[in-house]
C-alpha cells in the first residue's frame, strides 16, 4: 500500500510562511495534491501537480500565495505557503492518485494554525 507522510505543520502568525512536505512510497508518475479541512467544513482542494509534465493547478483562495512542487528523486511533494491568513487554518492532507479516474490515496494530515 502506498504511504503518504506529511510534515511541516505548526502554529504561525498571519503573514508568516510554512512549507509542508509529503513523502510517498508510490510511483513518481502519480499526480500529487494537497487538500485541507477546517473545523466544521468539508475537505477542499488546495493544489495539484502532475507527475510527468509537472503542471500545476490551485484553488482560487490560495493562488499567488501557495506553491506546490515536487522532487521526484526524493519522491516528495511540497506546499510552500506564504502570506498565511487565519482562514488557512486547517488540517492539510497529502493525496496521490494514478489517473484522473482513480481515487486518491490519503495521508494522515498535518495541522496548520494561523493566528491573527
Amino acid at each position: 500500500q502506498v504511504q503518504l507522510l506529511e510534515s511541516g505543520g505548526g502554529l504561525v502568525q498571519a503573514g508568516d510562511s510554512l512549507r509542508l512536505s509529503c513523502a510517498t512510497s508510490g510511483p513518481t508518475f502519480r499526480t500529487m495534491a494537497w487538500f485541507r479541512q477546517a473545523p466544521g467544513k468539508e475537505r477542499e482542494f488546495v493544489a495539484r501537480i502532475t507527475g510527468n509534465d509537472l503542471s500545476t493547478s490551485y484553488a482560487d483562495s490560495v493562488k499567488g500565495r501557495f506553491t506546490i512542487s515536487r522532487d521526484n528523486a526524493k519522491n516528495t511533494v511540497y506546499l510552500q505557503m506564504n502570506s498565511l491568513k487565519p482562514e488557512d487554518t486547517a488540517v492539510y492532507y497529502c493525496a496521490a492518485r494514478n489517473y484522473p479516474t482513480t481515487p486518491y490515496d490519503w495521508g494522515q494530515g498535518t495541522q496548520v494554525t494561523v493566528s491573527s
